[in-house]
């Protein structure tokens, strides 16, 4: 320390020029954190999976909407603004792919305007990033849309977008009120115009530089990064960074008080409060560097606070010495004494009891805590809308959507498939629509849309008991048309023996013949009652027809004579000419029931056709539905595969529309129901050997919720891991580490027990915002962990008396340090509250209420009563430092 304050000047100027320099030439941190965005999930999540799917495959556009929400139903006029905002779209250049036309046709009304027609959607497919998307939005809100008519811009990029812009507004309001509120917390602290000052240079410089860094590390070595990197930064740095300047000063005043020189209080300083601050810089540095064995990037983004631990250590060492020997005693001008420095009267009491009533103690701890506790269900919430509020219009429009169509229909969950081959085949669509078919039949899903269900709908024709229905329909009118075909030739062979009888004498034709082919009508009529039994019997449609065209060549042979008979008729009587007339129009009719059975055996052919591919189609079989030969082909099926299939057809979608709120924690549970279902349904079909991930705000949260789960948990043993290894070596004990511990976890689910009763069970949110749990548990612990090595530190600095005595004076010193220093972090991280955004905000409730919660009641009462329970014995392993 005395070489530090030999060169302070040189040190400080190199330090300030280091900071300026830094400034100025570092990357923008808030424009890296806008474009890495906050849901940075890790590759082998599915949603990342189908990202990358349909990015490769060139499907990745996305879709924004449109959202008219109107006080009437749409009139003629509306219905025409619409359009010509639909035709203005197709017209711009750039990345529009797609507009769908709520009122191109009935199939498009229905699926776009809601059955009140007062909410009318026009979905706009882009292909760009999510940069373009919203510039893009921005243009069709300032350029073409109608001003008399409500119409809101929604979407996901949209949305994550104005979730950036809440947070950074937030961001800035932060700084300012934490500067402002620090100064005036220490001017009432140290009733000094100048000591306020010199924390916030302090901080100020090592926020400055800690961003540059970051910065720099975030360029050329992808140090993870979110908007949450650069709100942590501020209050952490000024929290902390505040809390060791008051320790500082507050033993630098204390030592001057007892009479030493400006140089001597200054060593003596940090030979005491300086070892504390150093144990507490590294505990607090440990706490954020385990953030980094994090899996996911949100939460990793917050390890460059450790980058600012580390700069904020060095600061301290170097600056607060340099004002400390410049300032001396006028550092604290115009106070002449500072409150900072004085015997804390409610700890002093508080250690009293705590002392001397160890049990006591503990029982009133459980009494504050354990009610709490026993509220708590650890509910979450994933609902990215409610981090801002209903003031966007991005969320004004999905609000509209939920009320017009349903929740689910705004933000469906997608399936996607991907083989190496064409799937969309004869033999694998229907392994795609059972699968449709049994994610269906979950009570939470709305409806399935896909190729074979483009409006949600089932296409019954594809299925087989369908079309054996329509083949059986087909048979029952076969029947009937081989009766009336028996009935037909009964009068032809009636009228042909009537014929034969009245023939005149002298006539030249064989009479002899026409009685021969009414004869084989008999018999013609009898094969056909044959083959009417036979096909309502055994259904042999293949036999039917050979014996049909059998008939039909009998037919054929006596429609011939019938006509060589008629044109063989002489005679110049009126009765002649009359039979010769007959004749004619009986052989017609021969001639029709050739024809009508020509028919009968056409249909009955294509269903034998159709029976035959039946019976060779494995999956029709196996699954129920058939796809008919040419179906995929007909051009009024084009548009569904168009629109359901991606990469040449070797991929397919499946949207599924949930009953649920896409971001409520019911989708999630869905989600990972349906997920089960799909594991289960492609077992032994073509689909279980194909790439099937998922995408949308369902999938998204599941992949978080099941992230952030694991990550909490990992994250939680590797800090409280390390800060026991570190408290062990730095205190010489293993019992210290284990209780200092075990009062942060005490006072952690206390305060997030406080903060779900707080908006889940009185503002009515769903849950806590599921990042909070996280950043709440880090923050509190590796802050709080600060109040505790103060006091012991003090402890073990008293040691060389008894332990109840050592431990009442040690919380008598730093009694006002502790509940000061708690009070300025817990009011940083209050800064938070004007934010806006859910999550910071919450953040901030647990922080807040745990620091007050520690510094005010578990640490004055839980550890001392723990401490001097076990007496000499709290050093075990190690031995007590007597000297």
């Amino acid at each position: 320390m005395r070489t530090i304050l030999k060169f302070k000047w040189v040190i400080v100027t190199l330090m300030i020029l280091l900071t300026a320099g830094l400034f100025i030439v570092s990357p923008n941190l808030t424009q890296q954190a806008e474009e890495a965005g906050n849901l940075q999930l890790p590759e082998g999540t599915d949603s990342q999976k189908a990202a990358k799917i349909l990015e490769k495959a060139g499907a990745d556009a996305e879709t924004i909407s449109l959202v008219f929400s109107l006080d009437e139903p749409a009139d003629q006029q509306v219905k025409e603004t619409i359009t010509s905002v639909v035709d203005q779209l197709n017209k711009l250049d750039g990345s529009i792919t797609n507009v769908a036309a709520p009122y191109e046709n009935k199939e498009a009304t229905d699926q776009l305007v809601s059955q009140d027609e007062k909410t009318v959607l026009v979905p706009i497919t882009v292909d760009g990033t999510d940069e373009e998307i919203n510039e893009l939005a921005s243009h069709i809100q300032s350029n073409i849309l109608p001003e008399d008519l409500t119409v809101y811009i929604t979407g996901e990029a949209i949305i994550n977008q104005d979730v950036n812009e809440s947070s950074q507004e937030g961001l800035e309001r932060t700084e300012i009120i934490t500067v402002v509120l620090i100064f005036v917390l220490l001017l009432a602290v140290f009733r000094s115009i100048i000591t306020p000052f010199i924390p916030l240079v302090a901080v100020g410089i090592t926020y400055l530089l800690s961003q540059s860094i970051v910065s720099f590390l975030i360029e050329w070595f992808s140090f993870p990064v979110s908007n949450y990197t650069q709100i942590f930064l501020v209050a952490v740095l000024f929290g902390i960074g505040t809390d060791y300047c008051i320790l500082l000063l507050s033993r630098y005043k204390e030592e001057l008080t007892n009479g030493h020189t400006t140089e001597t209080a200054i060593v003596n300083t940090y030979k005491t409060a300086g070892r504390t601050l150093l144990i507490s810089g590294i505990a607090v540095f440990i706490g954020f560097v385990a953030i980094g064995f994090a899996e996911f990037t949100i939460f990793k983004s917050a390890v460059g606070v450790a980058v600012g631990i580390a700069v904020l250590m060095v600061v301290l060492f170097t600056l607060i010495p340099f004002f400390m020997a410049v300032l001396k005693d006028k550092l604290f001008w115009p106070s002449k004494k500072s409150a900072s420095h004085k015997d804390s009267k409610l700890w002093t009491q508080l250690s009293r009891f705590s002392v001397h009533r160890p049990i006591w103690s503990l029982v009133i701890v459980a009494i504050i805590t354990v009610p709490f506790l026993l509220t708590y269900n650890g509910q979450l919430s994933f609902n990215t809308v409610d981090e801002i509020g209903d003031d966007y219009g991005s969320v004004k429009g999905l609000k509209a959507i939920e009320e017009g169509f349903g929740k689910g229909e705004s933000l469906p969950l997608k399936i996607v498939i991907k083989s190496e081959n064409d799937i969309v085949t004869r033999q694998i669509i229907p392994y795609v629509e059972e699968l449709g078919s049994e994610i269906a039949k979950n009570e939470n899903v709305d409806s399935i849309r896909t190729i074979t269900r483009p409006t949600g709908e089932v296409l019954e024709e594809l299925y087989i008991d369908h079309q054996l229905q329509k083949v059986s329909d087909g048979l029952t009118s076969a029947r009937e048309g081989i009766n009336k075909t028996k009935a037909g030739l009964t009068e032809i062979e009636a009228g042909l023996n009537n014929i034969s009888s009245q023939l005149p004498s002298g006539t030249t034709t064989n009479t002899s013949g026409l009685g021969e082919a009414a004869n084989a009508l008999n018999q013609i009529n009898q094969q056909l009652t044959a083959i009417n039994q036979g096909l309502q019997q055994s259904g042999n449609v293949a036999a039917a027809s050979t014996q049909l065209t059998e008939v039909q060549q009998q037919l054929g042979q006596i429609q011939q004579s019938l006509a060589s008979a008629s044109s063989s008729l002489q005679g110049q009587t009126s009765q002649v000419s009359r039979l010769k007339d007959g004749l004619t129009e009986l052989s017609n009719g021969v001639s029709a029931s050739i024809d009508g059975l020509n028919d009968i055996e056409s249909g009955l052919k294509d269903a034998e056709e159709i029976t035959k591919a039946m019976g060779e189609s494995n999956s029709a079989s196996k699954t129920g539905v058939f796809v008919p030969e040419g179906t995929l082909g007909n051009k009024g099926f084009q548009p569904s595969i168009d629109r359901y299939s991606f990469g040449n057809q070797k991929g397919i979608i499946l949207e599924v529309v949930l009953k649920n709120d896409p971001y409520s924690k019911e989708a999630i549970d869905t989600t990972e129901a349906i997920k089960g279902t799909v594991q289960n349904q492609v077992i032994g079909t073509p689909l279980e050997d194909m790439t099937i991930a998922y995408s949308g705000i369902p999938a998204t949260n599941d992949d978080l919720s099941e992230i952030s789960k694991n990550d909490f948990t990992r994250t939680m043993i590797i800090i409280l891991s390390g800060l026991f290894i570190v408290l062990t070596i730095l205190f010489r004990s293993m019992i210290m580490p284990l209780y200092m511990i075990g009062s942060l976890l005490l006072t952690y689910y206390t305060s997030v027990s406080i903060a779900e009763l707080i908006f889940v069970n009185l503002l009515n949110y769903d849950g806590i915002s599921w990042a909070v749990p996280f950043f709440g548990f880090v923050m509190l612990v590796a802050l709080g962990v600060d109040y505790s090595i103060f006091l012991l530190d003090r402890f073990n600095e008293e040691a060389k008396i008894d332990v109840k005595e050592a431990m009442m004076t040690s919380m008598a010193k730093m009694g006002t340090v502790v509940i000061t220093a708690a009070i300025i972090l817990a009011g940083t991280f209050g800064a938070m509250m004007p934010s806006g955004v859910l999550s910071l905000i919450q953040i901030a409730t647990i922080v807040i209420t745990g620091l007050l919660l520690y510094g005010l009641i578990i640490l004055p009462l839980l550890i001392p009563s723990i401490t001097v329970s076990f007496g000499n014995g709290v050093w075990w392993p190690f031995k007590r430092n007597n000297k």
